[in-house]
This record gives structure tokens, sequence and C-alpha cells, in this order.
């Protein structure tokens, strides 16, 4: 490759290769074929080689030239995926923290929530635990109460209910959660040692459910989405909570906090106030 070589000349060889003519090229590329003809002379008289044989079908490949192509495509490959990590870190990064199950809500619409194209990088940090807005852990949280701190502000949502789920016919058991969960204390008051099987992550009772192995305790707006499962009785009233959206004062206003949070009330409440 000629050093005098631009890339922009470089790349409008590569849509005159590729389409075999000035005149496809031009519907690419937004030139003219008239432009893209001066530009190929031009490229060729600089490096001093024949690229092109013309005639009236359109314009050939030399041999010199195939191999420029295939030269320049491992470049634009490599470019591309330069320009590509390079926006991937121009995104801003927002955190959220939620729990299990209104994480695994959330991913099944990360589309809407990074946006489309992405405009934000998101990290989940799923945990039952509550991380610390006010020293930044997380931009964003999912919490069961109202936030309290003065230095942080919430958007209240729908308010989340709980109830039994299982396959027809699964046995009559309880799935048990260890976990420091409102539910999972209440689950272990009503099932304490007789439980058959326990698990430490809430996942885990929802996937032995969908195998028919006995009865989860879940948030509905879960359990009614599985396919095959079906409620056993009806929702727990003293298991049913608020739900709402916090973050730090200073940081509501910041675009990609306030598009994520419109973004996270469209997805789990089907409504974008």
């Amino acid at each position: 490759m000629h050093e005098n070589a631009g890339w922009d000349d470089l790349r409008l060889f590569l849509a005159v290769a590729r389409e075999g003519g000035l005149s496809p090229a031009a519907r690419t590329t937004g030139r003219s074929a008239a432009t893209l003809g001066r530009r190929m002379l031009a490229l060729e008289r600089s490096m001093g080689r024949e690229l092109f044989i013309r005639h009236e079908r359109g314009y050939e490949l030399t041999a010199e030239a195939r191999l420029l192509v295939e030269e320049l495509t491992q470049i634009e490959t490599r470019i591309t995926r330069v320009t590509a990590a390079r926006r991937d870190l121009e995104r801003p990064l927002v955190k959220v923290s939620a729990g299990t199950w209104t994480t695994l809500a959330l991913l099944d619409d990360l589309d809407v929530l990074t946006g489309s194209p992405a405009d934000i990088r998101l990290r989940f940090v799923s945990s039952e635990a509550r991380l610390d807005i006010a020293r930044r852990e997380v931009l964003i949280g999912i919490r069961n109460a109202r936030p309290t701190g003065d230095s942080l502000a919430g958007r209240s949502l729908s308010r989340v209910e709980f109830a039994a789920y299982a396959r027809p016919g699964a046995p009559d058991r309880w799935i048990k959660v260890l976990a420091d969960t409102p539910s999972a204390r209440w689950l272990d008051r009503m099932v304490g040692k007789d439980a058959v099987c326990e698990v430490n992550a809430p996942r885990n009772s929802l996937d032995l459910a969908l195998a028919g192995k006995g009865m989860a305790l879940l948030p509905t707006f879960i359990g009614d989405r599985q396919s095959g499962l079906g409620q056993v009785g009806g929702t727990i009233a003293e298991l049913a909570h608020d739900r709402w959206i916090v973050t730090h004062q200073d940081d509501r206003h910041l675009p990609e906090v306030r598009r994520t949070i419109d973004r996270l009330c469209r997805v789990l409440d089907g409504r974008g106030r």
C-alpha cells in the first residue's frame, strides 16, 4: 500500500471494487460517478499502479487490485472494531441494583432499557442486599420501600404481589429459598424444616417449579409470565409491598439517569412517566 494513499480514497476504492463500477458505487457512497472516477484515477497515479481494467460493463480489478482489496478488508475490520469499542467507551455507564426477580424481568427487555441504537451502558448488580446509593455503589436501585435518606430521590412503581406457582400435577410441596428477603422469611415460617428441597438462589426455585418438582413462591410479575405455571391459591396479602426506583438527588437530572429511569418505568409498569 502506498504511503501517500489516504484512507478516504482507499475506502472509496473498496466501494468501487465491491460494486464493480462507478455508478453502483456512487449510490452506496453518496459521491457522484464523475467524482469517483477522478478519485480512482488519482489513486492509481499516487500508487504508481493500475488498479482497474475499464470497459463498458464496469470496472474490472487487476491482479494487484485484488490483493489490495484483501489487505484493505483486514484493515477495515480492525478499524470497525476499534470504532465500535470507542463508541462503547463514550456511552455513559449506569449501574442498576435490583433483586433477583426484578433483574430477571429487566433482562427480558434489555433493548428497551439500553435504547435503539444503544445510548448507555447498563451494569446490573443483582443482589438481595441493599447497596448504598448515597455512596454511589450504584446509580439507581429498585427498592421495596420509599427512600428515607435526605440525599435520595424516588419514583413509585406499582405494588408487587406474591403467590405460589406450580405445574399441573406437580407434587404438593414447597421449594424453600434460603435468603434474607421478606418472602423467604415468610416461607420459612410456613414450612420450617418440612421442606423437601432448599435452595439458596431464588432463581433455582423457579427452575425447579418449571421442571414440575414442586411449588415456588414467586412475584406475580414473574410467575404469570411463565408458560406452564399456574397460581396455586390466590395472592398472599401480607407479602404485597411497594416498589420504588431510587437514585441520588444530585444524579437524578443527569441525562443518562433520566433516560434509564423512564425506561425502567416503561418496562416494570408499562408506562413511561
